[in-house]
């Protein structure tokens, strides 16, 4: 018995191990933990390759497919009883087909609205239309839920709102309830670009800088001023006026300058 232990423990710490036959005998807790990193890597150029669509608001083809796909990967881990290629092959079937669907999508109108779908009206000119509620299974609680999300308590100030094939409402306020922008009072405005990100982690983003026309000597200089240095800053910005958002490591000065 105690000879049986020890060969059985001989035999587990063996990672390879040759049959009778020549050939190399895998344990089969290797063969799991290799074939699932093999389908982590194969998992994620598949999604990239699919495009960010696949990991945003799905369709309901995107839906199957993201979980067709999880599928594939777990049977590609775990069936050690037969060969990776066929899950392989399924999972490139399953993404082929996909940036198919997809190139329909695009060259047609008909493709678009087969696979994914239409839009449906949910609020038209103030008023709630009970049949398209009814047409995509939505309870007034959840037409009330889905409103609050948007900001909206009072369903007395919506003009319209569509549902669309994300399943995210979309909602426009009435005019009186809209808010005022400088445009309603005749309130000139300047163009103003996206800040610009010139420090992260304590690097100097140098190509960040020249997009917005500036350089490392005004960054350094601007640094100096206020007593610190890059490797002391967790991010930094600069707007479209050239000034500068700092956001200091530990318990420095942070602010505009």
């Amino acid at each position: 018995m105690a000879n049986t232990a020890y060969n059985e423990e001989t035999r587990i710490r063996i990672t390879l191990q040759y049959t009778a036959e020549g050939e190399i005998d895998v344990p089969e807790w290797l063969q799991v933990g290799l074939r699932t990193i093999m389908a982590v890597f194969v998992l994620f150029f598949m999604t990239r390759l699919l495009g960010k669509r696949q990991v945003s608001q799905l369709s309901t083809f995107e839906y199957i497919t993201g979980i067709s796909i999880g599928n594939l990967a777990a049977y590609l881990s775990l069936d050690t009883d037969n060969h990776w290629v066929l899950g392989l092959t399924a999972l490139f079937v399953w993404v082929a087909f996909s940036l198919t669907i997809e190139w329909v999508q695009l060259k047609s109108k008909r493709g678009r609205d087969f696979f994914d779908g239409k839009a449906t009206v949910l609020i038209q000119n103030g008023k709630i239309l009970e049949q398209n509620l009814r047409k995509e299974r939505t309870s007034s609680d959840e037409l009330l839920e889905m409103l609050r999300r948007n900001n909206v308590f009072n369903i007395d100030t919506v003009e319209f709102a569509i549902l669309d094939t994300s399943g995210e409402l979309n909602v426009l306020l009435k005019k009186e309830h809209q808010p005022l922008t400088p445009k309603d009072i005749g309130l000139p405005v300047q163009h103003e670009a996206a800040p610009m990100t010139v420090i992260m982690d304590g690097q100097v983003l140098a190509d960040s800088l020249k997009k917005v026309g500036l350089n490392e000597n005004w960054l350094n200089a601007k640094l100096k001023q206020l007593g610190t240095s890059p490797e002391n800053i967790f991010l930094a910005q600069v707007d479209s006026n050239n000034k500068l958002y700092l956001d200091p490591y530990d318990q420095l000065t942070r602010g505009v300058h």
